[in-house]
């Protein structure tokens, strides 16, 4: 008599949907991450700059940003689009707002509902 032995495959979607939210989480907790330095090391060279020359009459964020290299701007747009529907919903005039909300709301659905629905789809399999 054959006996059908057990699918290999059983798990693949629930491993798939979690490195899916991996690989989300990964790519917008990165982004944030390069934004925040960027914004330190902008801060740091204003102030550098006031202390050099007194009382500066120059605005901050008036200095010249050069533009980011091929792996910076993959991750920047792959997580823009990712944080796309929450940025919606941020209205803001602070930089660390506008992008820090939308950070925590895709970390939070993209992390714990992937992962819910990868922990769902183990449990159905």
């Amino acid at each position: 008599m054959l006996i059908a032995q057990g699918s290999e495959t059983d798990g693949v979607i629930s491993q798939a949907l979690r490195l899916l939210a991996f690989v989300c989480c990964l790519l917008i907790v990165a982004s944030f991450a390069m934004f925040a330095r960027d914004q330190m090391a902008g801060a740091s060279a204003h102030q550098q700059t006031e202390l050099v020359a007194g009382a500066s009459s120059s605005t901050p964020g008036t200095a010249t940003s050069k533009p980011h290299a091929e792996p910076r701007r993959f991750i920047d747009s792959a997580a823009k689009t990712l944080t796309a529907p929450f940025a919606a919903i941020v209205r803001s005039s602070n930089a660390w707002v506008k992008h820090g909300l939308p950070t925590l709301f895709a970390v939070l659905i993209y992390g714990l509902g992937l992962g819910y629905l990868a922990r769902y789809s183990a449990a159905r399999a």
